[in-house]
């Protein structure tokens, strides 16, 4: 078919037009971007969905401020209103993603801006997406004129991607400032990964200034210093080209299993747990060697981190895994800790991943301070997400299983778990040993009236309690199902979890904890 002579006006105005929101057509904006340490909107999106696979929505969108600019101006330095939206595939796989763009009015939500995250939220709902949504920028923008309000609070945007939840996993990335709706909207995600020169807050300067708290410098309202020990961040990253990787990795685990994997040597498990009782050790490389390689993700490490939290893969099936880190209290289960891994499990739960625990525990923390963080109530949320798990569960005692701490890693019970076993040095009770010992024979131990009498008494009864709680004394009482080579963990893990059936529809509508 022979060329056109001429292309058509309309179509050369659309060129035009298309022309106008991409990254070229507003050189100082970029350079300015870059200048600064980051990246535009659009090359996040490039660098995170696969070649060719992203359908925009909004582009011609602008930002709603006729009243007091130029329409051609608008065109100019506000394209697509200062978000990025679309649908896409990340390695293969349908997802959606947004972006504000911080190079328009400094990433701020514009009127014709909310307009299209309703507009993809709902898409998202129809036709079960999985989100990356990078949320830097300043909240809500108080400078649009072209159309009438007076509060703004009939916004649906919060509300649609609040209801999201549990429904499609949600991935927030934040880099530099982001406050207000926009720290809502990573805070309402499932997952948020932060760069590191990242201050997020739920009001920027303006607003903390207005409330007549200050002046606090953007930077310092809320610096990853404050926000990834507390707990607000699952993944600190050095930038956004990492933060990209990780985005992709953290999605990839809600994608099902995948055909490719390998594995380190098993036999490392066997000496992997110290033989003392009391020494401490770094559960991390256990988690990494059980593991497909290259596959884990630690959530929230330095928040309560007693209790880890990651996502991985074994023979390439994604798993959600806790697990107890002896460095810590002990491994024992603060109020921080239970919050941390309850949330855990109801996102695992949401979303069909199932659950590894690596229990290595002395039991509940006690004592008045530990009460004064609400334990009672803190500590039961995690007994309650476990015996409201739909997906499987395999419970490992790795060393010491004591007391409702040991229960509730094992979902409540040891018999909840579709399977429970120990590793051959592991011993369980009702409560720490030599805490029983002194308990049950109070009275005769306070008869004893020589002091070193009194603690050879305790320790003879503390070594035949230990005798009495070894793992192997437990699976003959069935109450444990196995004690198993640590080299074979990973391969009973797996042939458990094959022999499964899918996982159960969900029962109703359920969402999981933004905490």
């Amino acid at each position: 078919m022979p060329e056109p002579e001429s292309i058509r006006d309309d179509l050369a105005e659309l060129a035009r037009r298309r022309a106008l929101t991409e990254d070229a057509a507003r050189p100082d904006a970029v350079a300015r971007r870059h200048a600064a340490g980051g990246r535009t909107a659009r090359e996040n999106v490039a660098d995170l969905v696969d070649d060719g696979s992203f359908v925009e929505y909004g582009r011609f969108a602008i930002a709603p401020q006729r009243m007091r600019r130029e329409v051609e101006d608008l065109i100019a330095r506000t394209p697509a209103d200062g978000l990025v939206a679309g649908t896409a595939r990340i390695d293969g796989h349908p997802c959606a993603v947004l972006s504000y763009d911080y190079t328009v009015l400094a990433g701020t939500q514009g009127g014709l801006g909310h307009r299209k995250k309703d507009r993809l939220f709902e898409l998202i709902e129809r036709m079960r997406l999985p989100t990356v949504f990078f949320a830097e920028g300043g909240g809500g923008r108080p400078g649009d004129t072209d159309y009438p309000a007076v509060s703004s609070l009939d916004t649906r945007a919060f509300a649609l991607w609040a209801k999201l939840s549990g429904l499609v996993p949600r991935i927030a990335v934040v880099k530099g400032r982001c406050f207000a709706g926009n720290a809502v909207i990573a805070g309402a995600s499932d997952l948020i990964v932060a760069t590191r020169d990242a201050s997020l807050g739920m009001g920027g300067p303006a607003m903390i200034a207005g409330g007549g708290l200050g002046d606090v410098a953007p930077d310092d309202v809320g610096p990853m210093a404050v926000q990834e020990p507390n707990g607000n961040v699952d993944v600190l990253v050095d930038d956004e080209a990492e933060a990209v990787a990780v985005a992709k990795r953290l999605i990839g685990n809600f994608h099902g299993t995948v055909g490719t994997w390998s594995a380190a040597d098993q036999s490392a498990l066997r000496t992997a747990v110290p033989e003392r009782a009391r020494r401490a050790y770094d559960v991390a490389p256990i988690i990494e060697t059980l593991a497909d390689e290259d596959s884990v993700t630690f959530l929230r490490p330095r928040f309560a981190r007693e209790m880890v939290t990651a996502l991985a893969r074994i023979e390439g099936r994604p798993v959600g895994i806790i697990a107890n880190d002896t460095r810590f209290t002990a491994g024992a289960i603060t109020a921080a800790a239970s919050d941390k891994a309850a949330r855990f499990l109801q996102l695992c739960d949401a979303f069909g991943l199932p659950v590894v625990s690596l229990i290595d525990c002395p039991g509940y923390m006690v004592g008045p301070a530990a009460e004064a963080e609400s334990l009672v109530r803190r500590a039961s949320r995690m007994l309650v997400a476990g015996a409201a798990l739909r997906v499987p569960m395999i419970a490992v005692i790795l060393r010491r299983g004591y007391g409702l701490g040991a229960q509730a890693m094992a979902g409540g019970s040891l018999h909840e778990p579709v399977l429970t076993v120990a590793w051959p040095g592991a011993h369980l009770g009702p409560m720490g040993l030599e805490g029983a010992v002194r308990l049950g024979l109070r009275k005769e131990l306070e008869a004893i009236g020589d002091e070193a009498e009194r603690e050879a008494r305790v320790a003879a009864a503390t070594a035949a309690a230990q005798e009495n709680a070894k793992a192997l004394n437990a699976a003959m009482l069935f109450e444990i199902d196995d004690v198993i080579d640590p080299a074979d963990t990973r391969a009973v893990i797996a042939s458990t979890l094959a022999a499964g059936t899918k996982e159960p529809a969900p029962e109703g509508s359920r969402f999981v904890d933004t905490w």
